[in-house]
């Protein structure tokens, strides 16, 4: 089995795994923001949480995608402090092509969405 084939998506209105991608340009600044969790609440304990969030870019008629950045979360209930899934990057430079976002749940495994830019 491939990797890829491991990772699974679906509609973040109803799923709590999917992270969702918010973009907005700003002439030559592009801020991303990617959230897991937003219209149905991940419970991010120390038995069910996401560990990370992966960004990335791949420009238009790039062949392969840039990595914007890689999120670790480390709190999940040391001293009552809980990691929310949520992260912001700020590109600068024309950014036209597609964001990718790919989250780790330590139960359910991978998830991946994208959104043209």
């Amino acid at each position: 089995m491939k990797l890829t084939e491991t990772v699974q998506s679906g509609d973040w209105k109803s799923e709590k795994h999917v992270p969702v991608i918010h973009v907005e340009n700003t002439g030559d600044k592009t801020k991303v923001h990617v959230v897991v969790g937003e219209e149905v609440e991940h419970p991010n304990t120390l038995e069910h949480h996401i560990q990370w969030i992966k960004v990335f870019l791949q420009k238009e008629g790039a062949k392969f995608p840039v990595e914007i950045g890689s999120y670790q979360f480390s709190a999940h209930g040391e001293e009552d402090i809980y990691s929310i899934p949520c992260v912001h990057a700020c590109l600068k430079g024309t950014c036209k092509g597609t964001i990718y976002a790919l989250s780790y749940c330590n139960i359910h495994g991978l998830w991946e969405n994208s959104q043209e830019i």
